[in-house]
């Protein structure tokens, strides 16, 4: 019906106004016309302005913030490791004696009974500084099921392992390098194998290690060899052969240590000069 307004009303009918009543004021304007505030009415299409904010009742409490956990300091003394960091080469010092108190990162290379782990771990332990020794061969070991002997045959898994384990090698050497500790790795590294070689433990240490070849005579090592028991323990002709491969590294530029008339401790020494000298002179490598 005119004058109803529902549902059922079309748009475009407008209801005619009330007449007022008696006594009443007459209506505002319709509810399409801005009323007079002095703000001119905004563009189509603007953004509302915000609402403007209330002041808070007086004797009201700000709203509780969100408790943070605190942050705890670390008690540990653990330095932590920079991702992907090179170990620097050592600040040349004035030896004294040796390497003193230089924090260094050692590769000890040599052939099978050459006495090379045996060498590093009374080195690392006879300095006067914090020094850790890692030994390649026990890093390998750590794998019990399913261990890939290399007497076996050296196949794609024993070179995976390998692999591994001197990636770890090198990650715990940088580890305690970044902690100011000293470290010496020994390995049977082969210089006609650069993919597994120098290269590898270079780029996993990095520049500033120091490689010594340690290379007594055929006759020391097989005598040596033939004391060693389990799977350290190999023929004679793997020994010579790899023995012959070590001979390699002569003209390498690498520093070469004899050590077929020394005992362990006179090792650990011309280690220690050789080092010394390694450091004040760097080999090219």
């Amino acid at each position: 019906m005119p004058g109803l307004v529902g549902p059922g009303l079309p748009p475009s009918v407008t209801p005619p106004s009330a007449p007022p009543g008696p006594g009443l004021p007459p209506a505002g304007p319709p509810r399409s016309h801005t009323p007079q505030t002095g703000v001119p009415p905004l563009p189509p299409g603007a953004p509302a302005a915000p609402a403007p904010r209330r002041p808070a009742p007086v004797g009201a409490r700000p709203a509780a913030a969100v408790p943070q956990a605190p942050v705890r300091p670390d008690s540990t003394g653990h330095v932590a490791l920079p991702p992907g960091g090179p170990v620097p080469m050592p600040v040349p010092f004035a030896p004294e004696g040796g390497t003193g108190a230089a924090t260094l990162a050692v590769l000890l290379i040599g052939p099978a009974g050459a006495g090379k782990t045996t060498v590093a771990r009374h080195w690392a332990r006879t300095r006067r500084v914090p020094t850790a020794h890692i030994s390649l061969d026990d890093v390998r070991e750590w794998v019990c099921s399913g261990f890939a002997d290399p007497q076996s045959g050296w196949n794609e898994h024993s070179e995976a392992q390998y692999r591994l384990a001197r990636r770890t090698c090198g990650f715990a050497a940088r580890n305690f390098l970044a902690n100011g500790i000293s470290c010496i790795l020994d390995d049977a590294v082969f210089p006609d194998r650069p993919v597994i070689g120098l290269g590898g433990w270079k780029r996993h240490v990095g520049p500033g290690l120091l490689p010594v070849v340690l290379l007594p005579g055929l006759e020391v090592v097989l005598e040596r060899n033939a004391k060693r028991e389990g799977n350290r323990r190999l023929s004679d002709e793997e020994v010579a052969g790899i023995h012959g491969r070590m001979a390699g590294w002569y003209g390498s530029g690498l520093p070469i240590i004899d050590n077929s008339a020394l005992d362990v401790p006179t090792t650990a020494r011309v280690l220690d000069e050789v080092l010394a000298q390694s450091v004040a002179s760097p080999p090219a490598w």
